[in-house]
């Protein structure tokens, strides 16, 4: 039987790559956004559709859908990884750098649901897969703006969790620890990386974007009728 189609956002590095190559091993056929289109074409995967989208721009990103639903059929699953963390005070930090982080990770996060939702809840099916963070869940210098964003993105994906219940669309939300990507690596402050870092030299305290790939396509296989809400993981040696 031909499996449904996946979209991924954030796809081009490190979480959303794994995720990725996951599901098309798993035999899925994908549409892969990302402003990095030449990182993603480059996994070579098959059945795969790779979009140059920017989650902030609402309609560009409703546009990607359609040609994806297009040519593969209609999406089971969206997996909003987009992301980024730039680390800060509130004193110190550019106002622009917490309005970028806002956009992305909360207004994008929104634009990707709002892309698919209708659908989905028409057809009574669907996953919404939110990369949240376990910054969602605590806060902490400096990354107080950060922390924010993925608060909203736990807050809403709750509220989205029982709007959408009656409809059999299930939303859930994956909060990662600390992960060898390149997220933190756009932060202006090479102190406040090296900070960041030095905070999570603890043996295991970071995990491969792989294991986080892997939890993903486990929540996402459970049957329809089950909705795993949340899932929090972390390196077994990371304190915070």
């Amino acid at each position: 039987m031909t499996k449904p189609l996946i979209i991924i956002t954030g796809a081009s590095s490190g979480i959303g790559a794994a995720i990725a190559k996951t599901f098309g091993a798993a035999g899925h056929p994908l549409l892969l956004l990302a402003r990095r289109v030449a990182k993603m074409e480059a996994f070579g995967l098959p059945n795969t559709l790779c979009l140059k989208v920017d989650v902030t721009d609402r309609a560009q990103l409703i546009a990607a859908v359609k040609e994806g639903e297009d040519k593969f059929g209609p999406a089971d699953a969206i997996i909003n990884n987009a992301g980024c963390m730039l680390l800060g005070t509130l004193a110190d930090q550019e106002p622009a750098e917490w309005d970028h982080m806002i956009d992305v990770n909360v207004k994008g996060l929104l634009n990707s649901v709002r892309a698919v939702l209708p659908a989905m809840k028409a057809r009574r099916r669907g996953t919404i897969i939110n990369m949240g963070s376990i910054d969602g869940r605590r806060s902490y210098t400096p990354h107080r703006v950060y922390c924010g964003t993925k608060f909203a993105v736990h807050a809403f994906s709750e509220a989205l969790r029982a709007e959408v219940a009656a409809d059999n669309v299930r939303v859930i939300v994956i909060a990662p620890g600390a992960v060898a990507t390149e997220l933190v690596s756009h932060t202006t402050s090479q102190a406040l990386i090296d900070a960041h870092y030095e905070a999570l030299n603890a043996p295991h305290s970071i995990l491969d974007p792989q294991e986080i790939a892997n939890i993903v396509l486990f929540a996402y296989q459970q049957p329809q009728t089950t909705n795993i809400r949340g899932i929090v993981v972390a390196g077994t040696g990371q304190v915070q």
